[in-house]
């Protein structure tokens, strides 16, 4: 059953592919929501609507997870906030492209409780690898992917290729 998709939020604080997703969704036709917190000022085009949450710490996640449905496209970086929107049938994608899913989540989950378990020990860890234009174009070609599907569109994301950001 193909749901065609309401929404596109957008865990916005940290998010490095903010218009990639306006360009996405705009070719779509695809509402969006970006919510962030008060210390994130987002400057975005007016078809975009922006959601400014309390500063605490988890007020994002809270917005988001009261708000997203089933059907919708969440953006986020947030293992634990994704493992939760999947439980709730919302498809969820890394600022990297990853479409994040049952099965692997656990596993992502288990290492970031490792990581964190080493960090309050005093370990270190490695950070993620710099983002690279290869990871926005992998992004946006995973949206448009899910964007086509769940709009049952015939339009490619290969209009994407030669965008410079």
């Amino acid at each position: 059953m193909n749901h065609i998709v309401r929404i596109v939020y957008v865990d916005a604080d940290a998010c490095p592919v903010k218009n990639e997703i306006v360009e996405v969704c705009e070719q779509f036709k695809v509402k969006m929501v970006f919510v962030s917190s008060y210390s994130h000022f987002l400057t975005l085009p007016s078809s975009v609507k922006v959601v400014t949450v309390d500063n605490e710490k988890e007020a994002t996640d809270l917005y988001l997870m009261n708000h997203v449905k089933k059907g919708d496209v969440c953006v986020t970086q947030d293992h634990a906030l994704a493992s939760i929107l999947l439980s709730k049938g919302v498809e969820t994608l890394s600022p990297r492209g990853l479409l994040y899913n049952e099965d692997t989540i656990v596993q992502m989950l288990d290492a970031r409780y490792l990581s964190q378990k080493q960090r309050r020990m005093g370990g270190k860890t490695k950070g993620p690898k710099a983002f690279q234009q290869e990871d926005r174009l992998k992004f946006i070609n995973q949206l448009s992917k899910i964007l086509s599907k769940k709009e049952g569109s015939s339009q490619k994301s290969s209009n994407f290729k030669d965008l410079r950001w």
